[in-house]
């Protein structure tokens, strides 16, 4: 595992001498010898060695992975214009024959959108065959091309990008959020219903729960989106489509980002990519359902490379290095002005820097300062330009109204509250609750201080400290949504390599990805039977038909022989 000042092996010949010293001060400083791999996580990380292209049947065998997850992406998009998460009014094809057909159908337009949300599941785990590039019975490891990556994430998007908002209603809460701003009141004191009125047309479509809470997101989000108001106004199609427009951008911007990391922590880009940013939970989550997290997990991302850019490079932190560490710093805080737990990056950007500048208390001291003057430059700036102020800070638990079934501490005080109705004891589910997420809240906390120590003193890489803690935070948080657990995932992407990360990550992001409704609300239960089965049977003829194209066994997509190692640029 690399110690700082975190190069990649490749890299670590040509720093010798700055590692050397940056290994005597932080002994010097802490009174330690050399630090040693934080066990514990240890066996998340591994170097990933440099591998060459796909042979000729492979790339033929990726080229029907990309066309069946294009596919699927399509009977999504289609599927979406009768059971997406549509609004209550402005639906754009209501009423329409062709358009309007998937709503008629029925169980049959649901079946459309579940089948094809397993089709997209099925071509992402194929496509990992490509994109781990692991070697059997000797042969050569052999990985897709960045580029080839690049065209299979552009084709499963652009299909969900044109769509229907699908898993969820959020992007009306953004709208009818926004609207208020717009009007000059506060998001921050007033939800939609009191703010806009029962009967406006924003209000209509935000989910009931919602209805009276006000804003629970940072004053660069929804300054953004009263932007977005002042141009598509009361239209719900424009505004809908101006929020997915932002929603890409943050996409966009970790496509950039975790490439680069991954190769700061020695691990290849397109594996990085793959699991990152292909993740059938992001395509869902943030493309198709418009989550704001896109923004804020772009901005996060871009700003620690800049961050690291400045921290690893040889040259002294000062003039553009310095300029490239605040900016990294002002990307990262403007990222926490979007939705608050990304600014638990800038902690890793603080003690990564801290331990370049030699570890002491003095350089404790300047890399205090430095991150906290321009976070809080960047936060004032933001705050008082948008005139929002920071009314956001007394809204951030509104969330917390929601009993959500991934949380640990949640879950934890909903089954002994059941347990105790079972039991003629009562309901003590609230009580519970009282109890459990405090410990829970507790818990994350000490993991993220343990994870920063660990930078500090060289045991670990900062993307791989932030996304342990980042995961303790969402595992452990009050609320967790589906998509919440990109929060952990894009960051690992970038840092863990071993199965006993990519295994379990793997599998719930498959499981979660599939047992959502698109519709982002409650949907008939014989409605749901009939849409499974019909779906379990056209993916299962699918795969009997494609059994001999497509490597869904790991034999049919296995390296043969060293003598492919030349094949990728004679093929692709």
């Amino acid at each position: 595992m690399a110690t700082l000042p975190f190069v990649t092996p490749d890299r670590k010949s040509a720093n010798h001498s700055v590692v050397r010293r940056s290994i005597d001060l932080g002994r010097r400083a802490l009174g330690l010898d050399s630090p040693t791999p934080d066990h514990s996580v240890a066996k998340l990380h591994g170097d990933e060695a440099e591998a060459p292209g796909l042979n000729a049947n492979e790339t033929r065998q990726l080229r029907y992975v990309r066309r069946m997850g294009t596919t699927g992406a399509v009977l999504m998009a289609i599927g979406a214009l009768g059971f997406g998460a549509q609004p209550v009014h402005q639906n754009p094809t209501q009423g329409l024959r062709i358009l309007g057909l998937p709503a008629r159908l029925g169980a049959a337009g649901l079946t459309l959108t579940m089948t094809g949300t397993v089709t997209v599941v099925l071509a992402w785990l194929l496509l990992g065959r490509f994109a781990i590039g692991r070697a059997r019975d000797g042969g050569v490891a052999r990985r897709l091309s960045r580029s080839q990556l690049d065209r299979t994430l552009l084709l499963w998007i652009l299909p969900l990008s044109v769509a229907p908002p699908m898993f969820s209603q959020d992007v009306y809460s953004y709208l009818a959020q926004s609207e208020i701003a717009h009007r000059g009141l506060d998001p921050y004191e007033l939800g939609p219903r009191p703010a806009l009125g029962l009967d406006h047309v924003l209000t209509n479509s935000v989910p009931n729960i919602w209805q009276s809470t006000p804003a629970p997101y940072g004053p660069l989000f929804l300054w953004m989106g009263r932007g977005i108001s002042s141009i598509a106004g009361d239209n719900i199609v424009a505004g809908v489509w101006l929020h997915r427009v932002l929603a890409l951008g943050g996409v966009a911007l970790i496509v950039w980002a975790l490439p680069r990391l991954a190769r700061r922590c020695g691990v290849a880009s397109v594996s990085a990519l793959w699991l990152g940013a292909a993740n059938p939970l992001l395509l869902f989550h943030l493309v198709a359902g418009v989550h704001n997290e896109a923004l804020m997990l772009g901005l996060m991302l871009a700003g620690l490379e800049l961050a690291m850019r400045a921290i690893e490079n040889t040259d002294p932190l000062r003039g553009w290095n310095l300029a490239l560490l605040a900016a990294g710093c002002a990307v990262i805080t403007m990222s926490s002005t979007i939705k608050i737990p990304s600014l638990i990056a800038l902690g890793f950007v603080w003690m990564a820097l801290t331990r370049r500048w030699g570890g002491t208390f003095r350089a404790l001291v300047k890399a205090t300062a430095l991150t906290g003057v321009v976070a809080l430059t960047v936060t004032l700036i933001v705050a008082f330009a948008s005139g929002l102020g920071f009314g956001w800070v007394n809204t951030l638990g509104t969330a917390n109204a929601v009993r959500s079934w991934m949380s640990l501490p949640t879950s934890l005080g909903i089954f002994t509250g059941f347990g105790g109705v079972l039991l003629g004891l009562g309901d003590h589910t609230t009580a519970v609750l009282s109890i459990t997420r405090p410990i829970a809240a507790l818990t994350a906390a000490f993991i993220a201080v343990r994870m920063l120590i660990a930078v500090y003193t060289g045991r670990l890489h900062p993307m791989g400290a932030l996304g342990v803690a980042l995961g303790a935070i969402v595992l452990l948080f009050p609320v967790v949504q589906p998509w919440y657990l990109l929060w952990a995932v894009t960051p690992l992407a970038a840092w863990a390599t071993r199965p006993a990360f990519r295994i379990p990550t793997i599998a719930f992001s498959c499981v979660v990805s599939v047992i959502l409704m698109p519709t982002g609300a409650k949907v008939e239960p014989f409605q749901i039977v009939e849409a499974a089965i019909a779906t379990i049977l056209v993916c299962g003829t699918v795969i009997l038909v494609t059994r001999k194209i497509l490597p869904w066994r790991a034999e049919a997509g296995a390296p043969t022989a060293p003598a492919d190692r030349d094949a990728y640029a004679q093929s692709s």
